[in-house]
């Protein structure tokens, strides 16, 4: 990437620590800027105050109210241009629980995946 072109932001949104800072390791590494946030109302915070978030990556099964279903949901309705890659290793996701601008990774998933489902979204329909 050449200087001076802005690195698109990418929200991690996962309750574990180690995966949510594994995460956002790889995907810093691969050029992005990265933002982090433990739950769905962080997540909510994060993107109320930063204007420059392109792409969320949540986990589904999160505490605290807001799971990554309704994350999404809410992040579609709010914050349409937003696109959402949703991980779980747990649950999977129903018809219609991914937007449009969304994508689905089942856990364990690899760093080609999930860098690879961000460059998807950000790329759009």
């Amino acid at each position: 990437m050449s200087e001076g072109l802005a690195r698109p932001t990418v929200l991690v949104v996962e309750d574990d620590a180690v995966t949510r800072h594994a995460a956002a390791a790889m995907i810093g590494d691969a050029g992005f800027s990265v933002c982090e946030a433990t739950n769905g109302n962080e997540a909510i915070r994060v993107l109320d105050r930063e204007a420059g978030i392109r792409v969320v990556v949540t986990d589904i099964d999160m505490p605290l109210g807001i799971d990554g279903i309704k994350l999404a949901a809410c992040i579609h309705r709010r914050w349409p241009g937003i696109g959402i890659v949703i991980t779980s290793g747990k649950v999977r996701p129903k018809e219609g629980d991914v937007p449009a601008l969304g994508r689905f990774i089942r856990k364990p998933y690899s760093e080609e995946q999930v860098i690879g489902a961000i460059r998807a979204v950000l790329a759009g329909p």
